[in-house]
């Protein structure tokens, strides 16, 4: 079920984490939502295949959250008495709510089932949070540590052995690879319409996606363990770097990829996602500059349920012509077409501002 809490959740002691998860979430709706897409800044886009921009950044840093706070809120319930299988069951019905509603957000409103996209970005949040979090339980951070390295030996050797039908093993290509075919057997009819033959959030590339989960997992155990915050600074930099170097030097062999999460892109991101937790912490929980940070902490608060929102505004502003309209007529009031494509874009990230504010206010926090 989904829980509504009509009073602000308890303090936590670290800030960082709710700015960067609205920090993040601000960034999704952001790019998730130009006026015109033949009309787009570079970096407000993904990367046609291999390599990276500032929007393929956005997704493996909401995971990585993800799997912080599975380590400090579950950590702290373990300790306060409550069994593994009533938290086993707490994590299935929450990745049960939301897959349910990132599948029916692709529904709607036409429900053609026989073409309906299985695969999404809610869809995979909640598949690998589910299998994240059933590792946290039953392993130490040790553990943890070996299912990273171990899913990512499984994909490495399915994407580099596996011979695929036209193409053979060890192609990363577009058209041909292990991931695509895959996706094509199995999901055929079912994927992202703008790609056809593969979904962005297939099943072979969830594999290292569970590990950008797990490296926020383990990312939380440092945060627990470390007291001394010019200490935990240190940590999470040097950590932050050695993943962002591993992942460049991987992609000599292995390219950077989003649409494949390769385990280049799955080290560089987490790197990146360390470095940048760290300078939320800094501001935020060393030097205690909140105050300016307060929209993005508004946005973390209801992440999912402003995620939920952006995509229905999206989805009813294409239908029914708004979106064309208002694009048209940011045009007329003499902005270039990439600006008012942005504009547009910004004015969306403004109305689920306004909607997660409004939340904020009244002291209602959704709980899938």
């Amino acid at each position: 079920m989904v829980a509504i809490s009509l009073m602000p959740p308890p303090a936590r002691r670290l800030a960082a984490l709710d700015i960067f998860r609205g920090a993040t979430m601000a960034s999704m709706i952001l790019v998730n939502n130009a006026g015109n897409w033949d009309h787009v800044y570079s970096p407000l886009l993904h990367k046609d295949w291999h390599g990276w921009t500032f929007t393929d950044t956005v997704f493996p840093f909401f995971l990585w959250i993800v799997g912080v706070a599975i380590t400090l809120s579950t950590a702290r319930r373990i300790e306060s008495g409550q069994s593994r299988v009533d938290l086993l069951g707490h994590a299935l019905r929450r990745a049960v709510i939301i897959f349910a509603a990132g599948f029916l957000l692709s529904a709607a409103p036409d429900f053609h089932w026989a073409t309906i996209r299985i695969p999404g970005v809610l869809q995979r949040i909640a598949v690998c949070y589910l299998i994240a979090f059933l590792i946290f339980l039953w392993t130490s951070w040790r553990g943890q540590l070996g299912a990273i390295v171990g899913l990512n030996a499984v994909y490495w050797l399915l994407m580099q052995y596996y011979p695929v039908p036209g193409c053979g093993a060890g192609s990363y290509d577009a058209g041909c690879n292990f991931a695509r075919h895959i996706d094509s057997l199995v999901l055929s009819g079912h994927m992202y319409s703008r790609t056809k033959f593969y979904d962005p959030e297939g099943i072979v590339s969830t594999l290292p996606a569970i590990a950008t989960v797990l490296f926020g997992i383990l990312a939380g155990h440092l945060l627990r363990s470390m007291e001394d915050p010019n200490w935990l600074l240190l940590r999470l930099g040097a950590y932050g770097v050695f993943l962002f170097c591993l992942g460049s030097i991987l992609d000599l062999w292995i390219p950077i990829n989003k649409q494949l999460w390769t385990t280049s892109y799955m080290a560089l991101m987490a790197g990146l996602a360390m470095i940048w937790f760290g300078i939320w912490y800094f501001i935020a929980d060393v030097a205690g500059w909140r105050r300016w940070l307060k929209p993005f902490e508004v946005f973390g608060s209801n992440a999912i349920l402003i995620y939920i929102l952006s995509g229905a505004i999206a989805k009813y502003m294409g239908r029914t012509g708004l979106t064309a309209k208002t694009y048209g007529w940011l045009v007329s009031t003499g902005l270039q077409p990439v600006n008012a494509s942005l504009a547009y874009a910004i004015l969306n990230v403004l109305a689920c501002y306004l909607a997660a504010w409004l939340l904020w206010r009244r002291g209602w926090f959704v709980k899938f």
